[in-house]
């Protein structure tokens, strides 16, 4: 339909991640001759894989190995890909539909998709900016790690989510002492019960992780050459720092959107296709609030990049539907796996297996014969069956009694 460029309609995506990328990627299967598509990247780099930088701070991959889409893919699509600093898009123009970079870089569209992430947030404590202190976000943020390192001793983890067990996890790896700085008593809270996340705990303590759970930060504490020295606690203890990591979670990126006038709540609100409240500016993936939600596994923001290809191809009226999304920890030898309300309520049923000898521990609530939630230890090999069952919201009367044991059991 638009066999010349001139014809083609211009698509404009703002963000060089996982979620944009997947979406140009849709819309190329869909209709490869349909859009003249420009991309903006803040990163000097083409597409890479988030989820695995915790696999290059540990060392089982190199930064080459984390990369989907090199930059002679774009040339080979015919995309136009700005990076880097200088091309981070500070404005859009909704008037005349255009974006505009920080070096003067302008790109039309008739389309703009707007993929811009989140944030990782910094903990307000003194002292939070100081040499030495990193987030858990990019490459430049594992470089930085791996760099300290090769040179000095002491790291600290502020956070017992995924993303500091990751972190601390790969710095133990690359032989730092590494300690995890949690407030609450047990780790992963917005994952395990407690039960499994004593065993989770014990297990990195093997690995040489040491922990300070629920007790408060009272400042970090600086050396002459105003880096990061020791962490101070509340409770008046100190221990030594080189090197102090925030993985406490992150916020959608919406400072552009609220910029252009585009309707935002905590992320960029859109609707069931993933449009803004313009028509013609949709959002993917981190950025966004969907029905009161954001996101920050990467399975609904590859679902969201179906749907909204969907749309920009005209090839469907597809809804994007927010689904239960499992969570699994990235650390080598640790199986974990949760999902849905594993807490319950007063009418919910607890079935319950544990061995702590072999480091299996399971637990799923039922609520009127369907399962409300899971939380796996040691052993995961049934999670998808379990996760079939809680989103299909199957009754499990007639295997009630096996369905701890698993599918083979249950069969």
């Amino acid at each position: 339909m638009y066999p010349n460029k001139q014809d083609k309609k211009r698509l404009v995506v703002v963000g060089n991640g996982m979620a944009g990328i997947k979406t140009v990627e849709e819309v190329l299967t869909a209709v490869p001759d349909d859009y003249e598509i420009t991309v903006f990247g803040n990163e000097p780099y083409g597409n890479y894989n988030r989820i695995l930088l915790s696999s290059v701070l540990s060392g089982e991959k190199a930064v080459g190995d984390i990369f989907t889409n090199d930059r002679q893919w774009y040339a080979d699509h015919g995309i136009t890909l700005y990076t880097g600093d200088e091309k981070t898009v500070e404005i859009i123009d909704r008037k005349r539909r255009k974006v505009i970079a920080k070096d003067g870089t302008v790109a039309e569209y008739d389309r703009l998709l707007i993929a811009t992430g989140s944030k990782p947030i910094i903990a307000d404590i003194p002292g939070n900016k100081l040499a030495g202190i990193v987030s858990f976000r990019d490459i430049t943020d594992v470089t930085t790690m791996l760099t300290y390192a090769e040179s000095h001793c002491n790291a600290v983890v502020l956070g017992g989510g995924l993303l500091g067990l990751e972190a601390a996890s790969g710095l133990v790896a690359r032989g730092m002492n590494v300690t995890v700085v949690h407030n609450k008593p047990f780790l992963l809270n917005r994952q395990l019960d407690e039960a499994a996340a004593k065993m989770l705990q014990s297990e990195l303590e093997k690995r040489g992780i040491r922990f300070t759970l629920a007790v408060g930060l009272k400042r970090l504490i600086s050396n002459d050459s105003n880096h990061i020295s020791s962490v101070l606690f509340e409770d008046d203890t100190e221990i030594p720092c080189d090197l102090f990591v925030m993985a406490i979670g992150v916020q959608p990126n919406i400072a552009l959107a609220q910029k252009a006038g585009i309707y935002c709540e905590r992320g960029i609100v859109v609707t069931d296709t993933l449009q803004t409240y313009d028509p013609s500016i949709y959002a993917v993936g981190e950025c966004i609030q969907h029905r009161g939600q954001t996101f920050g596994l990467v399975a609904p923001l590859f679902e969201q990049a179906k749907v909204c290809a969907t749309h920009l191809s005209g090839h469907g009226v597809g809804s994007y539907l927010s689904l239960p999304n499992a969570t699994k920890l990235k650390i080598t030898g640790i199986n974990v796996f949760s999902s849905g309300n594993f807490s319950g309520n007063d009418t919910s049923e607890h079935i319950r297996f544990c061995d702590p000898e072999m480091g299996i521990y399971k637990k799923i609530v039922v609520n009127n014969n369907r399962i409300q939630g899971i939380v796996l230890y040691g052993d995961i090999a049934d999670s998808a069956w379990y996760q079939t069952l809680f989103e299909e919201k199957a009754d499990i009367a007639r295997y009630r009694q096996h369905l701890v044991f698993g599918l083979a059991y249950a069969a």
